[in-house]
């Protein structure tokens, strides 16, 4: 008879675990609060969705598990992770996030999924979500709750937490500042710390497309023409350029999700719960709308000619090849376009220049080559500083410190990315809170 976990990883379709998984997972005493780091897209997530699984009892009424995460869209990716493992084992799930309506009555969920803000209000506020029984509670993306303001939300719940809870912490980074926190609420707390792993890091083409005398749209469909993805992301530098090329696709028959700044809030609401259902292959996106969605299975990124924060071409081309997955990110790109090209080649991304000819990608001479140092160079610590070594001069730990420096432009990407979702969540928290004093 196969045991909880074993089970878990049948229902998820888990032939391995990953690094993360693997420590948090079958750690000696899982009583003991947790600190685990580890880079974006290592399966954290299900790093504490089995130990949570594995100690909820589903015939008590009560919350057990609360996980706690800065932004409303990484919240509902978590509660759609979830669900799965819910259903097949009979634990009652519920996401509590801004812009969603206050539920009352029903039954009590086992674990709660949410953002600090609405969670706080709900439990200390109004007193409808009692939170207070719970045995284990989470914060990921810690240093990301920390920078955009929740952590004083979530020191405020833990406050009225058992003195016994688990608490495990999860992120990418621990800033001194987070220091003081950690030790307020973590009582001699394990230590998990996951480093790039050759076996699960990403493994990424980039292909660099002329765009010709062709509109962007056009371009697009050629590249389309010739991959056959099971997520492929499609990047616009605006809401414009993304509206356009998502009619364009339609009209030549393609079935996708549009993702942008100009949708209205309720579209928006849709285009999330399309694309984490996963049953659309395509997804049209600007860089801030999609901001928080870490999404499985891309296999292809497109971007429709590059941002003018080439920091953000990074972090499209690291949505794909994830845990040990091949991943292709296709540039469409103009003229114009050269000196971003010599730019990201410094940063270390090979581009291979290619074109498209009897429905196949063909490589041909690389024109913008000869305009880059025939050097060998990596990313230092100092984002956007570059660093020129012969390559009979390489120093041991090379490969390790530039992964974690690649980790760290993804890294300020995201944030960058889901800064003004937060800033739109304070003052939508603002406004509630000041109808229901006009209410009283």
């Amino acid at each position: 008879m196969m045991n909880r976990i074993e089970e878990m990883m049948k229902v998820e379709g888990f032939k391995t675990l990953t690094p993360i998984q693997e420590a948090v997972i079958h750690r000696k005493d899982k009583q003991r609060d947790l600190i685990g780091i580890s880079t974006t897209g290592s399966g954290k997530s299900h790093a504490f969705f089995m130990p949570i699984f594995e100690a909820i009892d589903a015939s008590m009424d009560e919350v057990q598990a609360v996980i706690s995460v800065p932004t409303r869209e990484l919240a509902w990716q978590l509660y759609e992770r979830c669900k799965k493992l819910a259903d097949h084992f009979d634990v009652r799930i519920r996401l509590v996030t801004g812009g969603m309506e206050k539920k009352e009555g029903g039954l009590v969920p086992h674990i709660v999924i949410g953002t600090p803000g609405r969670m706080k209000d709900l439990f200390l506020d109004d007193q409808t979500l009692l939170l207070n029984t719970a045995k284990i509670m989470v914060i990921d993306e810690a240093d990301m709750t920390m920078e955009f303001g929740f952590l004083e939300d979530v020191d405020m719940i833990l406050s009225h937490m058992s003195q016994d809870i688990t608490v495990m912490v999860f992120s990418a980074t621990i800033p001194e500042m987070l220091q003081p926190f950690l030790k307020k609420y973590l009582n001699n707390p394990e230590l998990i710390r996951i480093s790039s792993n050759e076996e699960f890091a990403a493994d990424i083409e980039h292909y660099l497309i002329p765009l010709k005398h062709k509109t962007m749209s056009e371009r697009v469909l050629d590249v389309l023409s010739v991959i056959h993805p099971y997520v492929c992301l499609i990047f616009a530098n605006s809401n414009q350029e993304a509206a356009t090329l998502a009619h364009d696709m339609r009209q030549a028959g393609y079935d996708l999700v549009e993702l942008h700044g100009d949708l209205e809030a309720r579209e928006r609401s849709r285009a999330i719960r399309q694309i984490q259902s996963q049953k659309k292959s395509y997804i049209v996106a600007s860089d801030i709308a999609s901001r928080g969605i870490d999404l499985e299975g891309i296999t292809h990124v497109i971007s429709c000619g590059f941002p003018k924060d080439l920091k953000f071409y990074e972090h499209r081309s690291g949505r794909t090849g994830r845990a040990g997955r091949d991943g292709l990110a296709i540039a469409i790109a103009s003229p114009k376009d050269q000196q971003a090209v010599v730019t990201l080649r410094k940063r270390g991304i090979d581009f291979k220049e290619m074109d498209i000819k009897d429905g196949h990608f063909v490589e041909v001479k690389d024109r913008t080559k000869r305009n880059a140092p025939n050097k060998k160079v990596e990313m230092n610590a100092e984002l956007g500083k570059v660093v020129h070594k012969k390559a009979k001069k390489v120093k041991p730990n090379y490969k390790k410190k530039r992964a974690q420096e690649l980790e760290n432009v993804k890294r300020r990407a995201k944030r960058a990315m889901i800064r003004k979702e937060i800033q739109q969540q304070k003052r939508e928290r603002a406004k509630a809170k000041q109808r229901a004093k006009r209410e009283q």
